[in-house]
């Protein structure tokens, strides 16, 4: 795949079944920055993927806790359904506490074949000899501020850049955007469906 070439799910999905599993849970990541497309992203790779569960990993951070949390998203997500389990986590409650540190109900994890971690950091360090595959979306800084503000509102304008501090820095120290199997542009995903890589 090169800069222009569509991203058929179809056919990265036969691209990911061909690998060799890591352990006996199948992880892939689909990672980036705040507001780049990782969630629609990752709902058309589940479908492509037989349904994979997708766990995302805005169940866990918050607007001001990107590393804080991993301690029990090992324990309550990935120790579990690594060892064949299902699970049972409480998400982070963002209607009631728009800061994200708030927990509300709890959500299941069935045991499946894949598991899609997708989120900010999802591809991170701690994950990285667990996964099966990892993508990253790539998306402007003042396209992915755009959105986000389009969908939390004005309001939160100081919070988003501070926020995109935060993930710039951890991401820069993390080297999540290097390891990535796939790079896709998210400019052309969120506007009209068209994935490239």
């Amino acid at each position: 795949m090169n800069g222009k070439d569509p991203v058929l799910f179809k056919d990265l999905a036969q691209r990911i079944l061909a690998l060799p599993p890591k352990g006996s849970a199948r992880w892939v990541a689909v990672d980036g920055c705040a507001g780049a497309g990782k969630s629609s992203f990752a709902r058309d790779l589940s479908r492509s993927l037989s349904n994979a569960p997708i766990v995302p990993l805005d169940d866990f951070l918050a607007w001001d806790d990107l590393t804080d949390f991993w301690p029990r998203f090992e324990r309550e997500v990935v120790l579990p359904l690594s060892r064949g389990l299902a699970t049972r986590y409480q998400a982070r409650d963002w209607e009631k506490d728009p800061m994200g540190r708030g927990l509300g109900p709890f959500k299941t994890v069935p045991i499946a074949p894949f598991y899609i971690l997708e989120g900010i950091g999802a591809s991170r360090r701690e994950m990285r000899d667990r996964l099966h595959f990892s993508v990253w979306i790539e998306t402007p800084q003042g396209t992915r501020l755009e959105r986000g503000l389009a969908r939390d509102g004005e309001g939160m304008r100081e919070t988003w850049e501070k926020w995109q501090i935060l993930e710039g820095a951890f991401f820069q120290w993390d080297g999540a955007r290097d390891r990535a199997d796939l790079q896709v542009d998210g400019t052309r995903g969120m506007a009209d469906g068209f994935w490239t890589a």
